[in-house]
């Protein structure tokens, strides 16, 4: 994987660019591009990487991507066997250089604030959705119209966002191909015991080199990222599985025991394994 300088396909008379993502997986390499994306997703889930930190989609999710922000959806071919998803890009040129910085869009300022750390809407995506599905489908003059009226309905929807901290710097080839090699050996081996000397090997660095320059890149230590992960993981299981112990789970999510399992979730939801399962079933 790695973290690749993405061009989105631009029509000669388009100012907003549609997309249409359908198949077994998303585009699965690391990436960023210059434009704003939003993406609806109307079938398939899995892992969602932005800036530096590991969340979760599902279908009927909204996410919205700042400016060159880089991220990754990774699909997860064990809940279903395809993908699809529907996405808008465009930049704040695209209708003029100081277009959005009219009197009239002065209450847009905040939706392109919330997008340097990207956000995601999972609740209440009903009316949102709904414009979203309908602008795809529409003329230019009416897509017009709803791009605004979709801006306007993401801007007010409740929303959580998807990263606490991100570089304003872009990636370099480099530090793309390492910090891709790093997220994916994550992403396949957390159920496994990691130690910074194996994920120090996969960024080819020496250990004390390779934590100082992970710290220095998301503002978090690389344990904090793997705990995040894990407990990510953890989370989609208590919600789905009734069959399934906590302590099974600590296990399966790379935990070596249930009281470091226990505490680790307590400080990053704020709830226990047992309440947070309580609150699905």
């Amino acid at each position: 994987m790695k973290v690749l300088p993405f061009t989105i396909p631009k029509y000669k008379r388009d100012s907003i660019q549609l997309q249409e993502d359908k198949g077994t997986l998303f585009y699965e390499l690391l990436h960023q591009h210059e434009e704003f994306q939003i993406s609806l997703i109307l079938k398939g889930s899995g892992t969602l990487i932005v800036g530096d930190t590991i969340s979760s989609f599902k279908e009927n999710d909204i996410i919205v991507l700042g400016e060159n922000l880089p991220h990754v959806f990774k699909s997860d071919l064990k809940k279903s066997e395809n993908s699809h998803m529907i996405s808008i890009f465009f930049t704040k040129n695209t209708f003029g250089e100081s277009f959005f910085n009219t009197e009239e869009l002065k209450p847009l300022t905040s939706f392109f604030n919330k997008t340097e750390n990207g956000f995601i809407i999972s609740k209440n995506t009903e009316k949102p959705g709904r414009i979203f599905k309908q602008l795809y489908k529409a003329s230019k003059l009416d897509r017009f119209v709803l791009f605004f009226q979709l801006l306007k309905e993401l801007n007010k929807s409740t929303h959580k966002s998807l990263s606490s901290f991100v570089s304003l710097k872009k990636y370099s080839d480099n530090e793309g191909r390492r910090m891709s090699a790093v997220f994916e050996y994550t992403i396949n081996n957390f159920q496994n015991e990691i130690t910074l000397e194996r994920i120090s090997q996969q960024a080819a660095m020496t250990k004390n080199a390779f934590c100082k320059y992970f710290k220095k890149r998301t503002n978090k230590t690389y344990i904090t990222f793997l705990n995040e992960l894990r407990i990510e993981e953890a989370c989609k299981l208590l919600q789905g599985n009734n069959e399934i112990t906590i302590a099974e789970i600590a296990e399966m999510t790379g935990f070596q025991n249930i009281s470091n399992f226990n505490r680790t979730f307590k400080q990053l939801i704020e709830k226990t394994p047992k309440e947070y399962k309580n609150q699905f079933n």
